[in-house]
Order: structure tokens, then sequence, then C-alpha cells
């Protein structure tokens, strides 16, 4: 508990400081720290305006900011959201209990294998990153990558065999955690205009966390050890 409110403290300290030291949005960026000189603004603004044309900030309106969502595909951008935090959650928080209750390791071993799944989604979402980057797409990536996951689910929840079943906990988990940052850059890429891109950011963490709430719950102890419910409801 001491640890907890040590690192509140010293995160709300740490904000106050950081509030003066954060570089301003690239049409003032020659005003905080020097980050950029009058030439350099310039150019970012160009590019900026050259992509979306919206690198001037519109002044805030309640009206602006809410029409956007009349705009059924920025829906889709939280659901997307919804569906990969809710599995991303249930998995992270349930991983350790599947492998010792539905797969029979013992509690220590449980915890050490909850790590290496982790170590291939990171190489996984690296590629992803460094793929959607190089050949600027997005979309494609992310079906890909819930495919690996889609896959890996009843792997996981059907096979025979323990190992089978563990490599399908590989797939799972890499194919919903690399398409964390790549929805992120997905919807921030695809969104012009920034009060729609406020709005779109606010539903896809909104409805993110919404996912996290669902994603804590789909895993049952009575349904050990397929655990049917919760792959079932992680697959649809």
């Amino acid at each position: 508990m001491e640890g907890v409110l040590f690192s509140l403290k010293f995160t709300c300290v740490t904000s106050f400081f950081a509030y003066f030291l954060l570089v301003d949005f690239p049409e003032k960026a020659d005003q905080s720290w020097k980050f950029l000189n009058k030439d350099e603004r310039d150019f970012v603004v160009r590019r900026i305006n050259k992509d979306r044309d919206d690198a001037i900030p519109e002044g805030f309106t309640v009206a602006r900011f809410l029409k956007p969502g009349l705009d059924i595909k920025i829906w889709i951008l939280a659901l997307i959201s919804f569906f990969i935090i809710t599995v991303t959650t249930s998995i992270s928080v349930f991983l350790p209990i599947i492998l010792r209750d539905g797969m029979g390791f013992s509690v220590a071993a449980s915890q050490c294998l909850v790590a290496p799944p982790y170590c291939f989604a990171a190489i996984l979402m690296i590629a992803s990153a460094y793929l959607g980057d190089h050949y600027h797409v997005r979309g494609p990536i992310l079906i890909f990558n819930s495919l690996v996951a889609l896959v890996g689910l009843p792997v996981m929840g059907f096979a025979s065999s323990n190992g089978a079943r563990y490599f399908g906990v590989f797939l799972v988990t890499a194919g919903t955690n690399a398409n964390i940052p790549t929805a992120l850059a997905y919807q921030a890429n695809n969104v012009r205009g920034q009060w729609k891109r406020a709005l779109t950011s606010a539903l896809f963490v909104a409805c993110g966390g919404i996912g996290g709430i669902s994603g804590g719950t789909i895993f049952r102890s009575q349904d050990a050890p397929r655990y049917v419910p919760g792959i079932s409801a992680a697959i649809a």
C-alpha cells in the first residue's frame, strides 16, 4: 500500500512539472524550448496540411466536438478498441489461472510460463509497427493479427495436449497485444479534423476501458479446465 501511495504522489508531482516541459503542438513548437525553429515549424505545418489540412485547430464548441459522433465509422473504431482490449485483458488476468487449473501446471510454473508469450507478442508488435510504417497501411495488419489470435483461441481451448494449448496461448497473446498499437495508429491516421479526432480518441479509450471490465469476467473458475464460454466469448 505504501508503494502505491508513493507512486501516486510521484506521478502527481512529476505531472505538475511535465506541464511546463511539454512541447506544444507543431504550429507553436518554435515557442516551446526552441524545439523547432520557425523554418522547421513551417515545414511541419505544411506537411500536416498536405496530409490532412488541419494543422491549425478550429475553435472549440460543444456542437463541433459532438457532431462527428453521427459518423458510424467513429463507433466502429471504438468497437475495435473494445474487442481488442476485452481479449487482451482476459488473457493477461486469467492466463496464470488457465495454466494452473486448465493445463495442470504448478503455481510457480504457471507464473513463469506467462512471460514467454509476451516476449513473442513484443516481436510481432515491433514487426507490425515496422511494416505499418514502411508500407503506410494498418487495416491489413489488424486483420492479420486478429486471424493469428483467432487461430490461437480454439487451439488454446480445445487442443488435446498441453503443449499444443500452450502454443495457442502464444498466438492469442501475440495477435491481440500487437493489435493495440496498430489500432491506435489506425484510428489516429484515418480521422481528419482536430475535434473529430479528439472525440474519436475519447471514445476509443473509453470503449477500451469497458473492454477491460468485460475481459475481467469471461473466464470463470467453474468453467475449468476448458473454459469453453470464455474461449467462445473471445472468439466472438
